[in-house]
């Protein structure tokens, strides 16, 4: 079955840690492949995932100016465009750039009219999510909820916390969630991939996330399982990514399948392009080989991704339509 030409929904990816070659060197004309390869690109196993996230430092260092911004979300609808992907939603943190002295508002204006090029361009749908991350203190937490407050109507559709979940606790980040709660803004949050369960049932109580980044440990909670399940919430689920950070040791054990199985929402994900050198038509392709996935399964899991979209509904029809006919 050729993956390739599969219309795809992609709600978890990480715009710096997506940077192609070319757009890198663009940027940065000294940079040769190999160390891109190096240092850009994680290899098929790091020790956890702090190790893994190394390597977005080289992505965000070179999106500083208007200019790389730019250059940077337009490669990745590019890119996009390849993987027959028609609807994502792109998820980056403001605040990580503004050393060279962009304001948070001028970053969030830059990829914003870059996807507006890129939809255009290209002929994809998509929608920004804005991240607060684990290391980040309580303000600028708030500060990040704040942009996503101050941006709505505009492709700007939620806000996420991503970064080292095992590194650091909640705490900084309840007020940013109960004013994205209070404000009726969308969110989704990492929970579940450093952690075990424990950490999910922290964020879905803390925070009330409408999705769960990853959320695959999940399954070392029988209790956990069920609640998610009642509860509606949807899994942005990362194979490859997983099995690189090192949550499961290899994809044959990894619990994609059994949570498709037991009827949880779910969507399949690259998170981070680069860091994992993947694609959406890699991980089907990973998931036809080792768990006899079909149509019927890719099929599940972009209907359920686009039911759990931070798009309007009208959006979301037309959409779903497009995936009804090619998945037939």
């Amino acid at each position: 079955m050729a993956h390739r030409s599969l219309p795809k929904i992609e709600l978890h990816l990480h715009l710096d840690c997506s940077l192609s070659f070319e757009v890198a060197r663009q940027i940065k004309p000294e940079l040769s492949r190999e160390d891109y390869e190096t240092n850009f690109v994680a290899p098929p196993k790091c020790t956890d995932l702090a190790d893994y996230l190394t390597r977005a430092v080289k992505g965000f260092e070179l999106m500083q100016t208007r200019e790389q911004l730019h250059l940077v979300t337009l490669d990745l609808f590019k890119q996009l465009k390849a993987d027959n992907v028609i609807y994502a939603e792109i998820r980056f943190a403001p605040l990580l750039h503004t050393r060279e002295g962009l304001s948070p508002e001028e970053v969030v204006e830059t990829v914003l009219k870059a996807s507006l090029e890129g939809i255009e361009n290209y002929g994809i749908e998509a929608r920004l999510i804005l991240c607060t991350l684990r290391r980040f203190n309580e303000e600028q937490s708030l500060q990040t909820a704040k942009l996503v407050h101050n941006y709505r109507g505009t492709l700007v559709a939620g806000m996420d916390i991503a970064g080292d979940e095992a590194g650091y606790p909640i705490d900084a980040h309840l007020k940013a969630f109960n004013y994205a709660r209070e404000n009726e803004i969308k969110c989704t949050a990492h929970a579940g991939e450093a952690c075990g369960a424990q950490s999910v049932w922290q964020t879905i109580r803390q925070f009330y996330p409408h999705r769960i980044g990853h959320g695959v440990r999940s399954v070392e909670d029988e209790s956990l399982l069920q609640f998610i399940k009642q509860q509606g919430l949807h899994l942005e689920v990362c194979p490859t990514s997983n099995i690189q950070v090192n949550v499961f040791d290899r994809i044959e054990n990894h619990p994609v399948d059994m949570l498709y199985k037991k009827g949880l929402s779910l969507s399949i994900n690259t998170d981070a392009r680069t860091i994992s050198d993947t694609t959406l038509e890699k991980e089907y392709q990973k998931l036809a080989d080792t768990f006899g996935w079909t149509l019927e399964q890719f099929k599940y899991c972009n209907l359920e991704a686009i039911e759990h979209a931070f798009a309007p509904e009208a959006l979301k029809a037309q959409i779903r339509k497009r995936l009804l006919n090619a998945y037939q």
